[in-house]
């Protein structure tokens, strides 16, 4: 495999930053997750549709049955994360969800263990182990005794195995397709997905407030298309255990966002357990030697 450009932590860096702004997103807007979830799988395909048609649609020529089977998995798997996360924003706090949606270590660990056979060596176990205390120290102080913010926790878990399993199928697929096809495939396999949801549920398509289209808009953008964009430009050169370790930074970008745009106060715990997790997070990088060995010796 030919070296990357840029090293792979450099746009995983800028993703988790725009991705740590969805929950701020999708708290400011007034329509249903369903709904929310298609636009932003929407507005993704047709703003990325004149490049895919232009450039790449050549490549569709390629595809094997297992790619198109995989991409089709994978974006079902991205629209059942997006609607039980978003709605699960409407039982607890973005502190809460968040810290939970970011525990996919748990299953990177033993997805990539199983099916890709890779090694998980002591000091990345440790890592999220130390990572994963941090998560658990911010959502501590934010919990609430209660039937409805448990019923929003239980979905924010679901919805990060399903992310996690989003992630895990693209490993396999992006060693063979392009980032442009395969993400134009994913969305558009998640938006027809969705639009399916959202017309069973009955929910309405239109008729929103200006803001609403305006945040639709935001989350196609930055963590759709600049975000998950690049997270799936890196899972060609890094396992998925590297990008779902640096995604824990999620839960202290929007901790922090919280706090500023929605007046949601950041405790001590919060606070606390956001240094706990960037300590995980670098322990986890400044293990060079098995990241290089990861990063530049895995296959294409």
């Amino acid at each position: 495999m030919n070296k990357p450009v840029i090293h792979p932590y450099i746009p995983i860096a800028i993703g988790v930053l725009t991705v740590g702004l969805s929950a701020i997103f999708v708290k400011l807007t007034t329509a249903d997750a369903g709904v929310t979830a298609f636009y932003r799988m929407f507005f993704s395909v047709v703003i990325m549709l004149p490049l895919f048609l232009l450039s790449y649609r050549s490549e569709l020529r390629d595809l094997k049955s297992r790619d198109w089977l995989f991409s089709g998995l994978a974006g079902l798997f991205l629209a059942i994360h997006f609607v039980l996360w978003f709605e699960s924003l409407n039982y607890t706090s973005v502190a809460s969800s968040t810290v939970l949606v970011t525990l996919q270590p748990i299953f990177a660990l033993a997805g990539t263990a199983l099916f890709f056979k890779e090694i998980i060596t002591g000091k990345m176990l440790t890592a999220v182990l130390i990572a994963l205390t941090g998560s658990v120290i911010i959502s501590w102080g934010d919990f609430q005794v209660s039937s409805t913010a448990l019923f929003g926790d239980v979905l924010a878990l679901l919805a990060c195995g399903f992310i996690t399993a989003y992630l895990l199928v693209g490993q396999d697929v992006r060693k063979r397709v392009s980032l442009i096809t395969y993400t134009f495939l994913v969305y558009s396999a998640s938006s027809i997905i969705l639009f399916a949801y959202v017309l069973y549920e009955r929910q309405p398509l239109i008729s929103y407030p200006a803001s609403d289209w305006m945040w639709f808009l935001a989350l196609a953008l930055l963590p759709n298309l600049l975000g998950h964009s690049l997270f799936n430009w890196a899972i060609k050169w890094v396992s998925t255990n590297v990008i779902s370790i640096t995604i824990l930074f999620e839960p202290v970008i929007a901790s922090a966002a919280a706090y500023f745009v929605l007046r949601e106060n950041i405790t001590t715990t919060q606070l606390a357990g956001g240094i706990v997790v960037l300590a995980g997070i670098l322990l986890f990088i400044i293990d060079f030697k098995e990241i290089n060995k990861k990063l530049f010796t895995k296959k294409a």
